[in-house]
């Protein structure tokens, strides 16, 4: 595609994202990029923009010469694959914000990349209006990023800042939270952290290079945090959110989760609430930087969209540096974690797995615990996703293998045991 070459778009899905794409495109005439025709699945339904530009036929997109780019922001995975496969193929430039597609394909569609010398950008995929996959992809090209933390659902965020802040349980944080339209009717991918591990996978790459799937890592989402965690979390001064973390160890392998986190209140993660995303990176020479901004909506995800559109007038495409220009770092399960445990029985807990526990309070309800054990007891076993268990890992929780021995003996002094 030459240089600021007029694009011309073939629209997948007319949803939320896609409807608010349309409408901020007429608002951008300097851009000079059209919406030729948009594929639709359901043509009877009412929509706000001429009859004419509507199609159930995705041949209409793909087939026409004339369309330069293909916009894809449809639900369904496989579709969504089958869709950016062919226009890749036929060197239309792909821009999509499917996560789930993404992370379930993303080796095949790097390859699709490298085979055509075609650009398929996704920012909105990530964290919807903040740039996190540009940075990661510009600024932070080197070998010195060590950890990146990151809030990348809005959806949970709302239901624990309802929690936290207005003492709501789960069950009615979730419901006020699809009223307001911020969960879906069906909030499993929401709430049981799925979508925020689609979102990680894509972001690992970004970050260091690394290509996994979904069995492969460590995550959970809010489903069996209590109001209880939230009234310790209260009282210890800190905030629960689910927080995508990755970071750098000793011996260059890079440990990474999505799970439940307490937060210290002057985190620059604890200030974003409700449907709001942040992203925390910390690099060897620029120290810590917080991204902040909305992670849903109509016109925050199509904002991104654009973004994206907008690049590629002039020929930008990610060329995933951390993974074809340095050694791409390697996932580890070998590694410590701090967590908080809440439960109702000891005999739930398996404590012979736990190098020590430094916190326990039994009372006659709720019990809990704080305590260190190894990434791959919890990676091996699902104890911990039991529905009367609640796991909650600390603030700063990765612990190196080196550091393991200090802590341990620093542990066993502060209990008292010598």
């Amino acid at each position: 595609m030459s240089t600021q070459q007029p694009l011309v778009i073939g629209l997948f899905g007319f949803g939320v994202v896609g409807e608010g794409l349309y409408k901020v495109l007429q608002q951008t005439p300097s851009l000079q990029a059209r919406i030729k025709k948009v594929c639709i699945k359901n043509p009877d339904k009412k929509r706000a923009a001429p009859d004419s530009l509507f199609t159930t036929r995705k041949e209409d997109i793909l087939d026409d010469p004339e369309i330069n780019v293909v916009v894809e922001v449809i639900n369904e995975s496989e579709a969504a694959f089958e869709i950016v496969t062919v226009a890749l193929q036929r060197k239309k430039s792909v821009v999509s914000a499917s996560k789930k597609m993404i992370a379930e394909h993303l080796e095949a569609l790097l390859l699709l990349q490298q085979q055509t010398g075609t650009s398929m950008l996704y920012e909105s995929a990530a964290c919807a209006s903040i740039p996190v996959i540009r940075n990661l992809e510009e600024y932070y090209d080197n070998d010195l990023l060590h950890s990146i933390r990151a809030i990348v659902n809005g959806s949970t965020n709302f239901i624990l800042t309802k929690m936290f802040e207005d003492r709501l349980d789960f069950s009615d944080a979730l419901l006020l939270a699809q009223q307001l339209g911020f969960a879906e009717t069906d909030p499993k991918l929401d709430v049981e952290g799925w979508d925020a591990l689609h979102k990680w996978i894509i972001l690992l790459n970004h970050a260091y290079g690394i290509v996994e799937t979904a069995e492969n890592i460590l995550f959970s989402g809010i489903q069996n945090i209590q109001l209880s965690d939230a009234v310790i979390a209260k009282e210890k001064n800190y905030d629960i959110k689910l927080i995508a973390q990755a970071r750098k160890l000793a011996n260059g392998k890079v440990a990474a989760f999505v799970l439940p986190q307490f937060v210290q209140t002057a985190d620059p993660l604890a200030f974003v609430k409700n449907e709001y995303n942040g992203v925390v990176i910390e690099s060897g020479f620029a120290d810590k930087q917080f991204f902040y901004g909305k992670g849903a909506g109509s016109f925050p995800t199509a904002s991104a969209v654009l973004s994206d559109i907008s690049a590629l007038r002039y020929q930008y495409r990610y060329e995933y540096k951390k993974k074809y220009y340095h050694p791409p770092h390697e996932l580890t399960d070998d590694n410590y974690i701090k967590v908080y445990l809440s439960f109702n029985d000891w005999k739930q807990i398996p404590r012979e797995k736990f190098e020590w526990i430094e916190e326990w309070h039994a009372n006659s309800d709720r019990k809990y615990l704080v305590g260190v054990i190894h990434q791959h007891h919890l990676k091996s076993g699902n104890w911990w996703k039991e529905d009367a268990i609640s796991l909650i890992v600390m603030p700063d929780p990765i612990i190196d293998n080196l550091d393991i021995i200090q802590l341990k003996k620093k542990s066993l002094e502060l209990a008292g045991i010598q």
